[in-house]
């Protein structure tokens, strides 16, 4: 169904954020740039400064950029992102609020995914250029970068970096199934020596890839652990982030430009 948009103001930090409309209720997301569209999902610790600017990054590349609440069931930006008096760098910070947050990855099922993705899907279509979008995912946020491949044709382009379960064995919901049937160019950046995406995992996802006959890229970035991209946690390696960045902008300018 059409997303119904409604211009808000966080209190989380300054910001101009929309809301969608989704079956179960409204998500508030950031909306930022212009030009084809981009579908950001974020990781654990939600809708924060850090998401919106590397939204802003991708945009200033020429792109609209929409990055929803997808725990909009467990609360508002506000109720599932860190306080602003929080410091995620601190120690032990990341870790609390991963333990408190880690129930709303569980409440985020794959069918619940399947029912908000068109919802977001659509809001960013209202605001960007064309109907073909890319998608973009960090840790939990890779597996739907890939689901909404998966329920839409015009997803041309999916990124996860540091994605987290892309590839369960025996889980008939495992989002490497997905791949079969789809019509995007894949580029997935995994963190070393992850436990939420070993080396047997990274080899099932990539012999997906290769069975459906996309164009991917399937690689390990030696050195960097699970959340190298965040700045604002302890696990930023700025090797590995400025090199998903690297991807990202050829993958969107293959995908979205050629």
């Amino acid at each position: 169904m059409p997303a119904r948009l409604l211009v808000l103001r966080s209190n989380v930090w300054d910001v101009t954020l929309i809301e969608i409309q989704t079956p179960d209720g409204p998500a508030e997301a950031y909306l930022t740039g212009s030009g084809p569209g981009v579908l950001m999902f974020m990781d654990v610790h939600g809708i924060r400064p850090q998401i919106s600017e590397m939204a802003d990054r991708v945009a200033a590349w020429g792109y609209t950029v929409l990055a929803p609440n997808v725990f909009h069931r467990d609360g508002t930006i506000a109720e599932t992102s860190p306080s602003p008096s929080v410091d995620l760098t601190e120690p032990g910070e990341a870790a609390s609020f991963f333990a408190r947050a880690r129930s709303r990855i569980d409440h985020l099922t794959p069918e619940r995914a399947r029912r908000d993705i068109p919802a977001y899907l659509a809001a960013l279509r209202e605001h960007a250029d064309g109907a073909e979008v890319g998608t973009l995912g960090y840790c939990m946020g890779a597996r739907l970068a890939v689901r909404a491949a998966g329920v839409d044709d015009d997803v041309v382009a999916v990124a996860g970096f540091h994605g987290a379960a892309l590839a369960v064995e025996d889980d008939p919901d495992s989002p490497h199934l997905l791949v079969s049937g789809t019509h995007a160019e894949y580029v997935f950046g995994h963190a070393d020596g992850d436990r939420s995406m070993d080396e047997a995992a990274v080899a099932r996802l990539g012999a997906a890839l290769d069975a459906a006959g996309v164009t991917a890229t399937n690689e390990i970035y030696a050195g960097a652990s699970h959340g190298y991209s965040m700045k604002d946690t302890p696990a930023y390696q700025e090797a590995g982030a400025e090199r998903s960045f690297v991807e990202l902008e050829g993958l969107l300018a293959r995908t979205l430009r050629g």
